[in-house]
């Protein structure tokens, strides 16, 4: 047999026995993983595990949603890997395609992500829209690279209200916010900082808070104590 004849044979087998593809290819081009751990953060760049998955773990992974034991519709948003396994086009950026994108801005609030809850942020969506365009990267970054600041980084506007909004807004809002616990206002995080609860749940061994997220790291916590010890004020 000849040895062109032999390399064609080959391939046309590869051909006919490979399953077809189901969905188009999910994960962006390159590593799966940029590695940015332990660097400091750009403020131009969105990070996937600092910025996006806390947002859709707050607002999407409750009960009978798209968490790993409930998977409604398939959907399962806890971490990376699953959010591009089992949501199409997430990589896609004409928005109209991406299914993720589509789902959060949906006016049809029957299918409107995240249901029977108050709908994202437009900072939040143009934050996830931003994140695709920068090539929707398991990416992450050190927040306290070079230090951790509790004096002028422990303020309410500047990270304990964003943090709040980020991480435990999507469970403790709406109708029927998680354990009754509403933090959708200053006065609101103000109650359970003083009360103790808002620290008490984030320093937890098991079941902290936020529900379903990684425990916050030192730095954050630290700097939540400094406000809440300081009497929570809001500037």
């Amino acid at each position: 047999m000849r040895p062109y004849y032999s390399v064609f044979l080959c391939t046309m087998l590869l051909v006919v026995t490979l399953p077809a593809c189901k969905h188009e290819p999910l994960v962006p081009p390159g590593p799966p993983v940029d590695p940015s751990v332990g660097l400091a953060c750009d403020a131009d760049t969105v990070y996937f595990q600092n910025q996006v998955l806390p947002i859709l773990v707050s607002n999407c992974t409750e009960s009978g949603c798209h968490n790993e034991q409930d998977h409604k519709e398939g959907v399962v948003t806890t971490s990376y890997q699953t959010l591009l396994s089992t949501v199409e086009r997430v990589t896609q950026n004409d928005w109209e395609k991406n299914k993720l994108i589509k789902s959060l801005e949906e006016t049809d609030l029957s299918e409107r992500m995240p249901r029977n809850k108050p709908s994202l942020s437009v900072e939040q969506i143009n934050l996830i829209k931003k994140w695709v365009l920068q090539g929707a990267l398991n990416n992450r970054c050190d927040a306290s690279f070079g230090g951790c600041d509790t004096i002028g980084g422990a303020v309410y506007a500047g990270f304990v209200q964003p943090l709040v909004q980020t991480q435990c807004k999507g469970c403790h809002s709406g109708n029927s916010p998680q354990g009754g616990i509403k933090l959708t206002t200053y006065a609101e995080i103000k109650t359970q900082a003083l009360s103790g609860k808002l620290y008490d749940s984030m320093i937890r061994s098991a079941n902290w808070m936020p529900k379903g997220g990684a425990m916050l790291d030192d730095c954050a916590l630290a700097k939540i104590k400094t406000w809440v010890d300081a009497g929570a004020p809001e500037n």
